[in-house]
Formats: structure tokens, sequence, C-alpha cells
């Protein structure tokens, strides 16, 4: 089963989102802000992390370029979700290296379709 380190700050989409993911066969770890979802991505080493960009404590930018620094987790497929569909935000996105970018609010088809595509199911 492929683990799952999903980043968000709001308590009623991270919910949701986790729930989407077990009901698709995802094991599931939760973060309620950048500064844990730094830890638990370095002490369980996920399949794949999906982290919101606007969170307290570490922002999801300052997050990605933490875990790209370290050897542990710097290969670990990242995709950002955000309401926020600038342009130059996926742009910055990718120049730190996300694989990928989820609109908010996305469907469960999204979301699974977005995991196939960089666990390779």
């Amino acid at each position: 089963m492929k683990k799952i380190l999903l980043i968000e700050d709001n308590d009623d989409i991270r919910d949701n989102t986790a729930e989407i993911l077990e009901l698709s066969n995802y094991e599931v770890i939760v973060a309620e802000n950048g500064k844990v979802g730094v830890a638990k991505a370095i002490e369980h080493e996920p399949d794949l992390i999906i982290c919101d960009i606007m969170m307290p404590e570490i922002g999801g930018y300052e997050l990605l370029r933490l875990l790209k620094q370290n050897s542990t987790t710097a290969n670990i497929p990242f995709i950002f979700a955000s309401a926020s569909v600038e342009r130059k935000e996926i742009q910055v996105g990718k120049d730190l290296g996300a694989n990928g970018y989820l609109c908010k609010p996305f469907s469960q088809e999204e979301l699974v379709k977005e995991l196939e595509r960089w666990l390779g199911k």
C-alpha cells in the first residue's frame, strides 16, 4: 500500500482529502502545518506528498525547499494543492521542484488521477 503524506492546515479539507485517499487504498499520514509536515516526511518517508501552499509555521514553498535539501526526502514526488490558480504561483512551485499542482476544490477523480500519474498505478 502506497503511503501519502497530506499537509493541510484546514481541518475540513484535510479530513475530506484523507478520507478520499483512504477509500482509494492509500495509507495516509496527515500534518496540520508545514513544521509538522517536514518532521513527518523525514520520519515516515512517504511515497508522495500533497501540500497546501499557504499555511502557518512553514509555508508550502519553504517546506518544499527544506525537503529538497534533505537526502531522505529530496526525491519524494510532491504535489501542491491550492485554491490559487495564478500562473506565477504554479511556476514558482515548478521552479522549486514540485511534480504537480491541484487546484482546490478538486474532485476525487482529479486527485486519484494525479496520484496515479506519479505513483505509476
